[in-house]
């Protein structure tokens, strides 16, 4: 979700205004999805070929961040503006290149340092960012899927949080899996709640007993993606219950407190007086915004 020119003002805002504010932004009614989504053909194809992979045993963390760039044209929102809503410019994409976006706002952040990036490393994701935690042993993955594979990217998460695919990333002339082979696992979403537009015609189910943490920052997460997320065995961190604007000031809240081993509530506790910050919704109307658990 976007902020308003009304939220760029300052405003303040009540939990009404800030939902309100929210769906004028960007969460809107179901509209057709863009060619290049994923089929269930393709996505069994990828979960075999990535369990494949050789990766290396890591005794730190790491988290692995699926964000669907922001697109006014593929997926079904309101419109924003055409430079934050170009599904094909991560640059200056509302979610990776804008100034909360995950690029922009990790870049300025002083606990985590960018050790890589790569443009273009598959064809669905424009960029990937590789971070490192500069207190401990933890690395942050963000990958930028193209608007138009917004179907996909929601595959791709669920795939990861259930073990079914591993991707992988080189530091240091080794390679890790981001779903399995680390010690701890945090897989997160951040971008438009495409399951209000669609539905998946395949739901990977829980691949092993490793318990993955996922985190779900789009519109109502806990409503549209709890029946797959259960179906993959992971532990639903932190999630929405209404209309939200999935910036990355939340995701840095989420991560502070996984990184502490902080339980549900207070990664919640982190995510809503971060969204307070930034938002001005009052706490009391952050702190309902986000849930923890089943």
């Amino acid at each position: 979700m976007s902020r308003t020119k009304a939220r760029r003002a300052g405003l303040k805002l009540s939990l009404s205004a800030c939902v309100l504010l929210a769906a004028a932004a960007s969460c809107g009614g179901a509209r057709p999805q863009a060619k290049g989504g994923g089929t269930p053909a393709r996505l069994k194809a990828q979960e075999a070929s990535a369990a494949d992979v050789k990766t290396e045993p890591y005794a730190g963390r790491m988290a692995y961040v699926v964000v669907a760039l922001c697109d006014n044209v593929n997926q079904g929102i309101v419109p924003v503006a055409p430079a934050l809503g170009n599904g094909d410019d991560a640059d200056r994409n509302l979610y990776w290149g804008a100034r909360f976006g995950v690029r922009t706002h990790f870049k300025a952040s002083r606990e985590w340092q960018l050790v890589s990036s790569e443009r273009d490393p598959s064809p669905k994701v424009l960029e990937r960012l590789v971070y490192k935690h500069k207190k401990s042993d933890a690395y942050m993955v963000a990958d930028a899927y193209r608007g138009a594979e917004i179907r996909q990217a929601t595959a791709d998460f669920l795939n990861a949080a259930s073990g079914n695919t591993n991707p992988t990333v080189e530091i240091q002339g080794k390679t890790y899996g981001l779903s399995r082979g680390a010690a701890a696992h945090l897989v997160a979403y951040v971008g438009h709640d495409g399951l209000m537009d669609f539905q998946l015609t395949y739901t990977p189910k829980r691949r092993d007993d490793v318990r993955r943490d996922a985190v779900i920052l789009a519109c109502v997460s806990k409503k549209y993606f709890a029946p797959p997320l259960k179906e993959s065995g992971a532990n639903p961190l932190l999630w929405t219950t209404n209309l939200m604007a999935p910036e990355a000031y939340v995701l840095k809240a989420a991560l502070d407190g996984w990184l502490l081993n902080e339980d549900g509530e207070r990664v919640g506790e982190r995510a809503a007086r971060a969204y307070d910050t930034y938002q001005s919704c009052g706490i009391k109307s952050a702190r309902a915004l986000f849930a923890t658990g089943w």
